[in-house]
């Protein structure tokens, strides 16, 4: 009795790990094909924006600046961000202070630097 168990899972184990392998294949081909169904829709939802001649029309306005005749376009130039503008300045104090530099260092690391670069200009 023992052995039939013993010979059973030995048949059916390599069944078994061969089937679950083939479950996991399916379902990840599965979901490929899912993604690649929301891909054609969203495709075919633009291909339908694109026979609207309204849409088009939008397009070719802001992308191109297209305008029929007779119209005046007024473009603002700075139509940026609050964000993105720069902050106000703060105001400069009136004390001077003297910070002490070492020009001596900077000048050889500039001319240790341009001696050693790769790329050289041409004379005219």
């Amino acid at each position: 009795m023992l052995s039939l168990v013993v010979l059973g899972a030995w048949v059916l184990v390599p069944t078994l790990g061969t089937f679950i392998d083939q479950r996991q294949k399916i379902a990840a081909l599965e979901a490929s094909v899912k993604v690649s169904e929301d891909q054609i829709a969203s495709l075919v939802a633009e291909r339908e924006r694109w026979n609207d001649p309204v849409y088009i029309t939008t397009q070719a306005r802001e992308r191109l600046y297209y305008v029929k005749p007779g119209e005046v376009v007024y473009l603002i130039d700075n139509d940026l961000d609050p964000a993105a503008l720069p902050r106000e300045q703060e105001p400069v104090s009136d004390t001077i202070v003297e910070k002490p530099t070492d020009w001596m260092p900077q000048l050889l690391r500039t001319i240790v630097s341009t001696g050693l670069s790769d790329t050289a200009a041409v004379a005219p």
